[in-house]
């Protein structure tokens, strides 16, 4: 565990070292299709340092007031409250602030940059819905999230690829819409403008394959540390069965946040995307890993 915390940090270093190549990159081809030099370098610069400040000390309000939770006090919900605090006991954490979601299906998910800045938010529905050792099970889970720093990496990760999106999107426009960059492209290499096109058009979408991956790989983490925590695997496979079973989507469920939650907060109505385009692992497959620790 301790050696996944430590490689979940340098993850993070590399991941921002590299989405920032890739930006500094495609700010490269974009101030050559334009025809600005490398003063198109600076604002590519400046969008991917203050982007990724923004996200590493706000991700976690945004994600919060999107999905509409509202923290609450020990006073509002003891059960609640002490079933997030016991299991932080055992583990030696920190007590997140706790949220519940007013909605009756049945999900939850975990945000911060650090377990001293760290929340939990529940759906009313996983309140309602969910077995005592159901709900401990998903608790669990999204406290391994806070532990490993999963938080910190795909609130980096889901910024980085927003920006690469955008950028290309930028250069996109100003390749097909003209501009300097018309007169600069005549006298380019074939080679190197088929190039420059097949980066505008593929880097927003190798990003995106990068940020699902690393999603689905650390949700299949959180399941194992989560089963570690309660010592029983079986309450996190039953509230997954439950989850799975449930065709109710969140309210208000956004793609921005989608990968935050336990399981994909859009219940049965996105079950024809492919797993590669998946934030989440299917989850009989989770369900079956689970199992097998038992």
């Amino acid at each position: 565990m301790y050696n996944q915390i430590t490689s979940n940090k340098r993850r993070t270093v590399v991941l921002i070292a590299f989405f920032t190549i890739v930006v500094l990159g495609l700010g490269y081809v974009f101030s050559y299709f334009s025809g600005y030099g490398w003063q198109g370098l600076i604002p590519a610069a400046l969008i991917s340092f203050f982007m990724t400040l923004i996200s590493y000390y706000s991700g976690d309000k945004l994600a919060l007031a999107v999905s509409g939770a509202k923290q609450i006090t020990k006073e509002q919900n003891a059960y609640l409250w002490r079933m997030v605090e016991n299991l932080c006991i055992s583990q030696g954490l920190p007590m997140p602030r706790v949220h519940i979601i007013q909605d009756s299906a049945i999900n939850a998910f975990a945000t911060g940059r650090d377990p001293k800045h760290a929340s939990i938010a529940v759906t009313a529905g996983a309140l309602e819905k969910l077995q005592n050792e159901e709900l401990e099970g998903v608790l669990a889970h999204e406290l391994s999230h806070i532990k490993n720093y999963d938080i910190r990496v795909m609130t980096i990760v889901v910024v980085l690829v927003g920006i690469v999106a955008l950028i290309s999107d930028w250069m996109f426009r100003i390749h097909v819409f003209g501009g300097r960059g018309r007169d600069r492209d005549r006298g380019m290499h074939p080679i190197f403008l088929i190039v420059g096109i097949a980066l505008i058009i593929l880097a927003p979408i190798i990003a995106q394959l990068i940020k699902f991956a690393v999603s689905r790989r650390r949700e299949y983490l959180a399941d194992a540390s989560g089963a570690l925590i309660t010592r029983f695997p079986e309450g996190l496979a039953r509230a997954l069965e439950k989850i799975g079973a449930q065709k109710q989507p969140l309210a208000r469920a956004t793609e921005a946040t989608a990968h935050l939650y336990i399981a994909n907060p859009y219940g049965a109505t996105r079950k024809w995307l492919t797993t590669a385009f998946s934030t989440h692992p299917p989850i009989q497959d989770r369900i079956k890993v689970l199992r097998s620790m038992a």
